[in-house]
């Protein structure tokens, strides 16, 4: 009897942590409310309900047989998730906008369930709000644990070091995506996938699909349009509020107006959550005492924001802007051709990476010159000296960050001091690291490599030690933005002259209204964030800008 009272114990302990919460069991009582935003659906043994790389329908609520959720890889290798049975749910958060499903999931028996369309599954968690949070918990929870299982449906064939594997990996990874490496001269299976079909060195890393198909070395839109992340063509539709950016300006605009009824579409050209998304740690933001990564505050956002319904598009670049509005609506281009109607639109498009003067610097970036600090560049210069440039916040983070993987950081600073752009908690950090050297008033003068080599030797000019040089393989760049303003060109959208959106002035009389908060000097048109003139450049100031200009959209839109 001890024996067998011991055994569920046991049991409980092989399943992973937080399994509870991740793949919960519902109740007769909570399948009843859920019941009313579904409909009943049958599969016979053996059926798929859903398959990776497929948009999934939605999600399932069991109420009869099991179902199998496994992942299987573009390679053919299939492994086993979890099994699920009556009163749980099938889905994970990409189910929130109707985006490919990430595993398959076959019934194991003759299985009857519920399943709530994207539509329905989002109306539910506004309606049953207590029972909506256990179950958005654990679609971010699954995700959470596709991400760190190490296995993801898509498969790059590549070298760790190679510059695209890395510029590939990082796309997925700031996007939230499960992928991973398979090294050819490690790996047999990927080896022979090559031999079979040769590829020259700027074809690789070879992508392959869940469904089999071969990506060369592709670009990320590419990329995205054949793992199904950019959902079906809007050209047809006309939205409330078009927002150009996806940072945190972008997602705090899109989640308050979300969830206040407006009709919104976010496009960024990279990937959710703009420079803070790359931030390592951030350890001053309202509410987080013992700090949060960029890319987990940002991502919470993200999925918040399609709860509320939010139509995200990732990557989309906008090519221009057209502010004729001869029936009243803004009109965007998109480098691929395509258009998005908006009755108002948000500039959040933030800032791009100043790039420094220095010949080769273009040929040498992911090859040696970044501009971000993520895990991925962290594991390649594990006990290597660098070099990092730059004295403000995120040059900070990104020293401290980096400080814990390489076996030297130079810090390169123009000024004299840190005091005068950088918080106090990293300035003391920083000093207390034995392995950051302070180098004020120093300036890197050149650079030697080459793209198939990468980067090997760095040039500097110190004011107090004249030049020097030395043999380094990184350079990590955080020496400030610029505004990411080039598709306003035309439209009538004023800048200041470093290139930012004027707001709260009108530099014509054609229209006598007096401007809206936040709004340019076209009606219409507001701008947020990092790419507004005059805006503090903090994370907290962008997240405020994302929510009051929503009350100036509801105004713009009730006087039309």
């Amino acid at each position: 009897m001890a024996e067998d009272e011991e055994a569920p114990a046991a049991a409980a302990e092989d399943k992973p942590p937080r399994y509870e919460q991740t793949f919960p069991t519902l109740t007769e009582e909570e399948i009843g409310r859920l019941s009313r935003f579904g409909t009943p659906c049958q599969y016979k043994q053996g059926e798929m309900l859903f398959q990776a790389g497929r948009p999934a329908p939605g999600m399932f609520v069991l109420l009869k047989g099991h179902v199998a959720i496994t992942q299987r890889d573009g390679l053919g290798n299939v492994t086993p998730v979890v099994e699920q049975g009556p009163g749980q749910f099938l889905a994970e958060v990409g189910q929130l906008s109707n985006r490919a499903a990430l595993v398959d999931g076959r019934a194991e028996e003759d299985v009857e369930a519920l399943l709530l369309t994207p539509e329905g599954l989002r109306a539910f968690l506004i309606a049953e709000a207590d029972l909506g949070e256990r179950i958005v918990r654990a679609l971010i929870l699954r995700r959470v644990g596709l991400l760190q299982s190490g296995f993801g449906s898509l498969v790059l064939i590549g070298d760790a070091g190679n510059a695209d594997v890395m510029r590939l990996q990082n796309f997925l990874r700031r996007n939230g995506y499960p992928h991973h490496l398979v090294d050819p001269d490690t790996d047999m299976e990927a080896r022979q996938i090559l031999d079979r079909c040769p590829l020259t060195g700027e074809q690789l890393p070879l992508v392959i699909c869940p469904d089999g198909t071969f990506l060369k070395n592709p670009g990320e839109r590419d990329l995205a349009r054949a793992m199904g992340m950019l959902g079906e063509p809007v050209s047809d539709e006309i939205y409330d509020v078009a927002i150009v950016g996806s940072g945190p300006a972008g997602l705090s605009a899109a989640v308050y107006g979300g969830s206040e009824g407006l009709s919104m579409i976010v496009l960024d050209c990279r990937s959710y959550g703009g420079q803070a998304g790359a931030s390592a740690r951030i350890e001053n933001y309202f509410g987080f005492p013992t700090g949060i990564t960029g890319h987990a505050l940002v991502s919470r956002a993200f999925v918040q924001a399609q709860k509320f319904g939010i139509d995200m598009r990732i990557p989309v670049e906008i090519k221009s802007l057209d502010c004729d509005r001869p029936d009243g609506i803004f009109v965007l281009e998109t480098e691929d051709g395509e258009t998005i109607r908006a009755r108002t639109v948000v500039v959040a498009s933030g800032a791009r990476y100043r790039r420094p003067k220095l010949e080769k610097l273009a040929e040498l970036e992911g090859r040696g010159i970044w501009y971000w600090a993520s895990p991925i560049e962290a594991q390649r210069i594990k006990d290597r000296e660098v070099i990092l440039v730059g004295g403000g916040n995120s040059a900070g983070q990104g020293a401290v960050f980096l400080c814990g993987h390489a076996s030297k950081v130079r810090m390169m600073v123009r000024k004299p001091n840190l005091a005068a752009s950088m918080s106090s908690y990293l300035i003391e950090r920083i000093e207390a690291a034995p392995n950051i050297e302070l180098m004020f008033e120093t300036e890197i003068t050149g650079l030697e490599g080459d793209r198939l080599t990468g980067l090997n030797e760095v040039s500097w000019r110190s004011k107090a030690t004249g030049e020097a040089r030395a043999s380094i393989s990184d350079v990590f760049l955080f020496i400030g933005a610029e505004p990411e303003t080039d598709w306003l060109e035309g439209c009538g959208v004023a800048l200041d002259p470093a290139g930012f959106v004027i707001t709260d002035s009108r530099d014509s009389t054609e229209d006598a209204r007096t401007p809206l908060p936040l709004e340019s000097t076209v009606p219409g048109v507001f701008a947020i964030g990092d790419v507004r003139s005059g805006s503090v450049k903090r994370i907290g100031g962008a997240i405020g800008e994302g929510a009051q200009v929503v009350r100036s959209l509801h105004g713009f839109l009730a006087g039309q």
